[in-house]
């Protein structure tokens, strides 16, 4: 996992920006929630209100909070996980997290290009 300061670019699919009512949800019990900031086929990264400890689900899923758009239990690896200069209260942290997509079903592929070819707002 890169920290905040080992972080470069690391993705070799383009990136989309999404709408501001995108969000991921991590772990079978929703460990963590948050936007989504961009996605590509490849993975995602997103900003939540988090603790110290790492992302380290192994699945994810996507919805929409204002439309009927739900994509479950999506494979994934953190990449990244760090806390930003943000501090939206002043007790709690921003964190952000990149995802990496692991090995996904064609459904699960299929239902990702929907999202990004129905969603996206062009590329980050």
């Amino acid at each position: 996992m890169y920290n905040r300061n080992e972080l470069s670019e690391q993705r070799k699919d383009k990136r989309f920006q999404v709408p501001k009512d995108a969000f991921a949800a991590l772990g079978p019990d929703y460990i963590k929630v948050g936007q989504i900031i961009n996605i590509s086929m490849g993975g995602l990264a997103f900003r939540y209100l988090g603790s110290e400890e790492p992302s380290n689900a192994s699945e994810l899923d996507i919805f929409l909070a204002r439309r009927a758009f739900y994509l479950y239990k999506l494979p994934c690896e953190t990449v990244w996980d760090f806390v930003t200069d943000e501090k939206p209260f002043s007790s709690i942290n921003m964190k952000l997290c990149g995802l990496q997509f692991g090995q996904l079903t064609q459904s699960q592929i299929s239902e990702l290009q929907y999202f990004i070819q129905d969603y996206a707002a062009g590329e980050a």
